[in-house]
């Protein structure tokens, strides 16, 4: 398998400060707030905005380990930056613009931003070289002191850098419930690397009508009947056929008490399992996937991953991300965008987990997967990014698809149950 070149632009170790030589009007202004703020944009993707702490003594020093905001950019990023355009700037630049105290409002009225300095770092040729690159670490003066022009203003530290990222990229062919081929994507060339085998025991339940019942004429009026949906299943197979991955209810997805949808109280559960690294023909667990509908302004679907130690009856939570219900989202495992609360869950299948990806590479840092599904109602071929460090075989890959595989799936399993399907929608069995 070959990876597809990523690049990684992390803006970390942010602090503010006021030279002694400066007026004490500004450091007076400055310090009266602990914290400013700041927005980091990058043409092309959304402003991202992050606390910028004062530095109130020469002594004290930014964190040197705190990530402000990661950008991750594609070959095609690079590229777009760096050519010119007729309704754009020459120069692309990252930009990171700081405003006095904090972002939000009081008694309904929104509070002003007061702009304090701007620091850019121009787009050049070693954004696309694929080598590790520091932009910019250290203090640089910003902006300028208003209070007396003859004084120093105020100071930003940074540091910027960039990291190469590569990636494997897979695309689901078809919607997951029709048993489809995955494919690795490089440029232009598809390759198929697994097929997937969506299934349902029928033995689960007589009134969750899946499979091959899909195509009846009958199934929008058995949906209001259906109060459950479990023993789905889901089976990664390579392309000799040796099954390498699997995902199965353990869960069922069933309306909690008093309303029609799948709660938090109540999750339904996925377990990921993957085959006994000794060669028999036996499954071990490596993840649990729990998810629930979250009402409210915008329905959600909440996904939360926990991975499941070898020799470890409590799982360790590595990921949770809510997916719009009607417009689909991304699922992902990444310790620079989040830092799940660690609090171990009980694994109520006993016995040891097994798992490839190690919980001390996880918790090093830094992007693991992720994954794109469409809304409900919608036709969903999930695509799939991995870290290339963490995959070291076709068989490690397999785990990320089963998981991608549960991901898409859960999204139809917490429909609502007194919702019927659009007439015409080939896929209603799912709801």
């Amino acid at each position: 398998m070959d990876p597809q070149a990523f690049v990684r632009l992390s803006i970390a170790s942010l602090g503010l400060r006021i030279p002694m030589e400066a007026s004490k009007a500004l450091r007076g202004v400055i310090h009266a707030s602990s914290q400013c703020l700041c927005e980091i944009r990058l043409r092309g993707f959304p402003v991202q905005t992050a606390s910028v702490p004062v530095i109130s003594t020469p002594e004290a020093s930014p964190d040197l380990h705190g990530n402000a905001t990661i950008f991750y950019l594609e070959k095609s990023d690079v590229k777009a930056l760096m050519a010119p355009g007729c309704f754009q700037p020459p120069q692309a630049y990252l930009e990171i613009v700081v405003f006095m105290g904090r972002q939000g409002s009081h008694c309904g009225v929104t509070s002003r931003k007061q702009q304090i300095g701007t620091f850019r770092v121009e787009v050049g040729p070693e954004w696309g070289e694929g080598k590790p690159a520091l932009l910019h670490n250290g203090w640089i003066g910003i902006g300028k002191n208003k209070q007396d022009a003859g004084k120093p203003g105020p100071e930003l530290h940074l540091r910027v850098k960039l990291d190469p990222d590569p990636r494997y990229v897979f695309q689901f062919q078809d919607e997951t419930a029709l048993s489809p081929q995955i494919v690795q994507l490089q440029g232009t060339i598809k390759q198929p690397i697994f097929s997937c085998k969506f299934s349902r025991d029928r033995r689960a339940s007589q009134l969750d009508t899946v499979g091959n019942n899909w195509l009846s004429s009958n199934c929008e009026d058995q949906d209001a009947d259906r109060r459950e949906r479990k023993g789905w299943k889901i089976m990664i197979h390579d392309l000799s056929g040796s099954a390498v991955a699997a995902a199965f209810m353990a869960t069922p997805f069933v309306p909690s008490m008093g309303c029609d949808r799948v709660a938090r109280s109540n999750p339904g559960a996925w377990l990921i399992l993957r085959p006994d690294a000794a060669g028999s023909s036996g499954w071990h667990p490596w993840g649990r996937l729990e998810a629930w509908r979250e009402t409210g302004s915008r329905d959600s679907v909440c996904l939360r991953l926990h991975l499941l130690p070898e020799g470890q009856e409590a799982g360790v939570l590595v990921s949770e991300a809510l997916i719009s219900s009607e417009k689909g989202g991304e699922f992902y495992i990444d310790m620079d965008r989040q830092t799940p609360v660690g609090t171990p869950v009980p694994s109520s299948q006993g016995g040891t987990g097994y798992f490839t990806t190690s919980l001390a590479g996880l918790m090093a840092g830094g992007f693991v997967m992720n994954c794109r599904v469409q809304g409900e109602g919608k036709i969903s071929k999930p695509s799939v990014q991995l870290a290339m460090r963490h995959v070291t075989c076709v068989e490690d890959a397999a785990i990320f698809m089963a998981l991608a595989a549960a991901v898409d799936l859960s999204i139809k399993a917490c429909r609502p149950f007194r919702r019927n399907a659009r007439k015409g929608f080939r896929h209603s069995f799912l709801t």
